[in-house]
């Protein structure tokens, strides 16, 4: 049982640190959204590089990339929250029940992956080149945040046989 409680608190831990950023994305508004026009209008890459045409100058384009990161960071919170809720109710169920109840949190664990891995680390990073710039270098959050989904999608990942015995 302790496993299964485990799972379920890690889950809803994540599902907590999921909703804060997205929170403060929300109501601070101003503040990442400057990281993310700079990011994409590409400012503070080197004066030189060749990848510069990839920018995008346009506001609605930008406030549409920060909007759709928010909303994944929301999905991302309430998949994880969701699946951690049902983990909990499926603590004394056999371990294929636990698993079946866990597949939300897998859902949003993945989905962040995808976020901080394929949006700010791939996209951001290198076709935007954000990893030229010292001002608006997101790469180290993000490779933090990627390294605590994939642990946590290991982790719930991971055969349980409770419940079975």
């Amino acid at each position: 049982m302790s496993m299964r409680l485990s799972k379920a608190a890690l889950a809803a831990t994540i599902a907590l640190w999921l909703a804060l950023v997205a929170f403060g994305n929300i109501t601070d508004y101003g503040s990442n959204l400057a990281f993310v026009q700079h990011v994409l209008a590409m400012d503070s890459v080197f004066p030189d590089a060749g990848i510069r045409y990839r920018a995008i100058h346009a506001p609605l384009l930008q406030h549409a990339a920060y909007v759709l990161i928010i909303a994944a960071e929301t999905l991302a919170a309430v998949l994880c929250g969701m699946g951690a809720w049902r983990m909990w109710a499926a603590r004394r169920a056999s371990a294929a029940a636990f698993r079946r109840a866990g597949q939300l949190a897998v859902a949003g664990l993945t989905l962040g992956v995808l976020l901080w891995l394929g949006g700010f680390m791939a996209i951001g990073g290198e076709w935007f080149g954000m990893w030229m710039s010292t001002q608006w270098n997101g790469l180290a959050s993000a490779f933090r945040f990627v390294v605590v989904l994939l642990a946590a999608l290991l982790y719930l990942g991971q055969r349980d046989a409770e419940g079975d015995s």
